[in-house]
């Protein structure tokens, strides 16, 4: 029987090559998408004309009503969820006395509500098998802060300690609960910077180029494998060097 992931934002950036690379090794994919659907669609049909297994499926997760729901629709295709992937989130720049409560109020209901509907959802299966694991997106800004990013810094470092305080907690039940803490990576959040930022943010990355998507699937991927089985409650930072 194969192994089950379901990955949020998964319809583009890292989520997609995390899904295109999870198909590659055998798991069957949940693909999960806000408003991305045509992008979400287009990806299952790529991963079914290569024989893989894989199903979309579509929630707010700021919404815990939907978030269930969507859990709900992937267990009734695949029984079962071996592995969530918390990837989806957002992300602006913005001076911090700009930003507005709302804004701040959603900040927090996306990268860090969003999170917490989505453990709470998969984890009644994940302990009634003692088995599991569960892997979350923070930020290496969620390590060290970013100039015009609090509230996106805020979030991600809130991310953290989420995953090492649920790693204490569902350590004994024999979930592992991880987080991938990417540095600059080459993906829509942040084509909007000009090509003079981009340049500059490379010059402060000691291998000289922005990582890839395909950079952070890789850690997440490790992070699932039996490789990280006694790995619990850590951050790996895939980052070029930027932050050591």
């Amino acid at each position: 029987m194969k192994k089950t992931v379901l990955i949020t934002g998964a319809s583009r950036g890292i989520g997609r090559a995390a899904a295109r690379l999870f198909a590659r090794e055998g798991y069957a994919v949940a693909i999960h998408y806000n408003q991305s659907e045509a992008e979400a669609f287009r990806l299952k049909e790529e991963l079914s004309a290569q024989g893989h297994t894989a199903i979309t499926v579509q929630a707010d997760v700021s919404c815990r009503d939907q978030v269930f729901a969507m859990v709900d629709k992937t267990l009734q295709y695949f029984s079962q969820i071996d592995i969530l992937v918390c990837n989806a989130g957002i992300a602006h720049q913005k001076l911090f006395t700009d930003i507005t409560p709302r804004e701040w109020r959603n900040f927090f209901a996306v990268n860090l509500d969003g999170m917490f509907h989505c453990c709470q959802a998969v984890l009644p299966s994940m302990l009634h098998r003692k088995a599991g694991k569960i892997i979350t997106l923070s930020s290496m800004w969620g390590l060290t802060g970013a100039s015009c990013e609090v509230a996106y810094s805020a979030t991600k470092a809130a991310v953290i300690g989420l995953t090492r305080a649920l790693a204490k907690e569902l350590g004994p039940s024999g979930i592992t609960v991880n987080s991938v803490a990417p540095g600059v990576i080459d993906t829509d959040m942040n084509r909007n910077l000009d090509e003079a930022s981009i340049e500059a943010l490379k010059e402060e990355t000691p291998l000289g180029v922005l990582g890839t998507p395909e950079d952070i699937a890789a850690s997440i991927l490790f992070l699932a494998s039996p490789g990280a089985d006694f790995i619990t409650g850590q951050v790996l930072s895939p980052n070029g060097g930027f932050i050591i």
